[in-house]
């Protein structure tokens, strides 16, 4: 069975779930949450073994980031339109993190046309690596196919708790099926909706609206 990270992914991250595209301008990241990396610019994501709540803090600071950042070209929940690579499917080691963290410093010119812009002074390197976490962890196209029509039962059902129910049978199936959808990267753990709704409804003070929230939107994105 999965084991959850202590961490909260919360409201905020399925809010950020439903952002439009980015601005075309860069905008700030607020990085103060995650531990600091050095002044030097490293070439293997640290946030990616940094232990559960790093790890799903970055995932939390870097789907923001990217929702304000690159979601205009890269898509929405990283599914690419064709505009630009799909980013779900660099691989999550340090070949795709050298290729990653040297486009986000120093952009892409192509033909005299900037194809994109240099955010590395703009963000800083805790941003980059907290994009790069969350867009690794995103789920492979179809991986949610096998479980929707349960998902949304499970959704179902969270929608009707009002806070004194126990889900903890709920929790554990939420977490068994996040432990079986896979990323497009690699990675071994996927950020989907299941995970988030997981997270949402585990410790003392579940949040069904919220998790069945995450399921309704997440759910809606793989299709």
């Amino acid at each position: 069975m999965l084991r959850l990270p202590i961490s909260v992914l919360g409201l905020s991250l399925v809010a950020s779930m439903t952002l439009a595209h980015g601005d075309v301008a860069p905008q700030a990241v607020d990085t103060d949450a995650l531990p600091d990396v050095g002044e030097e610019w490293l070439i293997e994501n640290p946030y990616r073994d940094a232990g559960p709540e790093v790890w799903a803090k970055a995932i939390e600071i870097g789907d923001s980031g990217y929702n304000q950042n690159c979601a205009r070209c890269h898509g929405l929940g990283v599914v690419s339109g064709g505009l630009a690579p799909d980013l779900r499917y660099l691989e999550a080691e340090e070949y795709g993190d050298e290729w990653f963290v040297e486009r986000f410093q120093t952009g892409y010119t192509q033909n005299g046309i900037t194809k994109m812009p240099a955010f590395g002074e703009l963000l800083g390197q805790k941003a980059a690596w907290a994009i790069r976490t969350y867009v690794e962890t995103r789920p492979d196209d179809g991986a949610l196919d096998d479980y929707t029509v349960r998902l949304k039962e499970i959704r179902d059902s969270l929608a009707g708790m009002s806070g004194g129910e126990d889900a903890s049978a709920l929790q554990a199936e939420l977490a068994e099926i996040a432990a079986e959808i896979e990323t497009g990267s690699g990675a071994p753990v996927a950020d989907s909706p299941a995970y988030r709704a997981a997270n949402l409804i585990s410790g003392d003070t579940p949040n069904f609206k919220a998790a069945s929230e995450a399921l309704t939107i997440g759910l809606s994105a793989a299709h």
